[in-house]
């Protein structure tokens, strides 16, 4: 770990953040690394804002905004929003969300990165930390292959771990659980492919400038996230 963790103090109470608790974070790692598990486990001890560009496009759609509108036009012709696009997105986000925040999955390319830090330049909230979920292959495919989706509030489980089939209920909503669609090993293949040619290189970038926090994510949730709050309490 890099001795940038040493000034982190403990937050004293869930949910209620010290001052010196490093508040600005990026979730980076390959898919299936358990980004999302940790975003929503950061919440709920540290009281962060968390969101992702899926997030916060479905919730402008949800919304009939223009930005909505404008990247659902994309989506339904089966194009990538632009990154120009996703970037007046997430500048629209931090006016509610202004110093304190974790972006899981986001920036997903360097382009993306490099516009990320000149925003948050621009608003005097550069990024503190950037955990990078450190992950093998063999794991990424277990765990998509495993994976179950809710149906109505979209919470992930891993089968076999955190429920035992796919007729269990969501243990949060009580919804009902199945594969998606695009959890398969030719789609899996892809975003591999796509991960390390365009969101690796961040690593590099991240590293050098000395705020990146290597995570061991082969290991189960509950010690993943042991060493994020070992990093964010100063305790590592």
């Amino acid at each position: 770990m890099s001795s940038s963790a040493s000034n982190l103090q403990p937050t004293g109470v869930p949910g209620e953040p010290a001052a010196s608790l490093k508040q600005r974070m990026v979730l980076l790692g390959p898919p299936a690394s358990g980004k999302g598990t940790q975003a929503e486990r950061i919440q709920a001890r540290y009281g962060l804002a968390v969101t992702s560009t899926g997030a916060m496009l479905r919730a402008e759609a949800q919304a009939g905004s223009e930005l909505g509108r404008a990247a659902e036009a994309h989506t339904n012709r089966g194009e990538l929003v632009p990154d120009e696009l996703i970037l007046d997105l997430v500048a629209e986000w931090l006016e509610e969300h202004n110093g304190a925040f974790v972006f899981d999955g986001f920036p997903r390319t360097l382009g993306q990165g490099i516009a990320l830090e000149q925003l948050l330049a621009e608003r005097g909230t550069p990024l503190d930390v950037v955990f990078f979920f450190q992950t093998s292959e063999e794991v990424i495919h277990d765990r998509v292959l495993n994976r179950l989706t809710c149906h109505s509030c979209g919470h992930v489980f891993r089968m076999g771990l955190q429920v035992p089939n796919e007729d269990a209920a969501c243990l949060h909503c009580g919804g009902k659980l199945g594969r998606r669609s695009d959890d398969n090993e030719a789609v899996l293949k892809d975003r591999l492919a796509q991960y390390h040619e365009k969101t690796e290189p961040l690593v590099s970038f991240y590293r050098e400038r000395g705020i990146l926090m290597e995570l061991s994510a082969n290991e189960s949730p509950d010690a993943v996230f042991s060493q994020i709050v070992n990093v964010l309490e100063g305790l590592a």
